[in-house]
């Protein structure tokens, strides 16, 4: 459980288009700019040359997780909403019951096609006390915890993500109620596939 008052999490859309100086663009970048990640370099490639032009034609909302003692960046999550289908043989009875109240039903196909919210980053700064000041399972929850608030105002139940096919890294995952049921083919220069497992959980 993330002890919620430690933490302050900002929208870096209070940055973009602010003529603030002390709250513009050139003060987000230098932000980034501290953000350190070698356990997962796309995760760090995303925040600093991606997440604002993402942000900017809303293909995807970034927010920065601070420490309020310090203010220290510890940590960031990516949040999208995105179309999402469900093949039925992937899924218990009970979770395509639950389905139907938000989806459209093929039944030729079997399958559930659904608006849903996407966990797309999820990432610790290394470079603060080695990423020790908050958890993965913190980022998370407060990843969750954004999510629920904007379900709240617009509905929804089912959020996802995708992950690397790593043992240790989908226990994580299970161990925060997210259940696999299926994988994906990532597009590649190569000949060499690049799996990703994805993962669902409903609100």
């Amino acid at each position: 459980m993330a002890e919620k008052n430690k933490y302050r999490i900002i929208n870096i859309r209070r940055y973009i288009g602010n003529e603030n100086p002390e709250l513009g663009e050139d003060e987000l970048i230098q932000i980034l700019s501290e953000f350190s990640c070698p356990m997962n370099p796309d995760v760090e490639r995303f925040l600093k040359h991606s997440s604002i032009e993402f942000t900017k034609k809303n293909q995807s909302v970034t927010y920065l997780v601070f420490s309020v003692i310090g203010g220290s960046l510890l940590g960031y999550f990516t949040l999208a909403l995105k179309p999402l289908t469900v093949r039925g043989e992937t899924v218990s009875n009970t979770i395509k019951r639950k389905l139907l109240r938000v989806s459209e039903l093929d039944k030729k196909s079997d399958t559930y096609t659904m608006s849903a919210y996407l966990i797309a980053q999820l990432g610790k700064n290394y470079s603060e006390n080695n990423g020790k000041m908050i958890t993965g399972a913190e980022l998370l929850e407060l990843a969750w915890d954004k999510i629920k608030e904007i379900q709240y105002l617009g509905g929804g139940m089912v959020t996802f993500l995708e992950a690397e096919n790593e043992e240790k890294l989908l226990s994580f995952y299970r161990d925060n109620r997210f259940s696999r049921f299926d994988t994906r083919q990532t597009p590649s220069d190569t000949d060499e596939a690049h799996e990703l497992v994805q993962l669902l959980r409903l609100l």
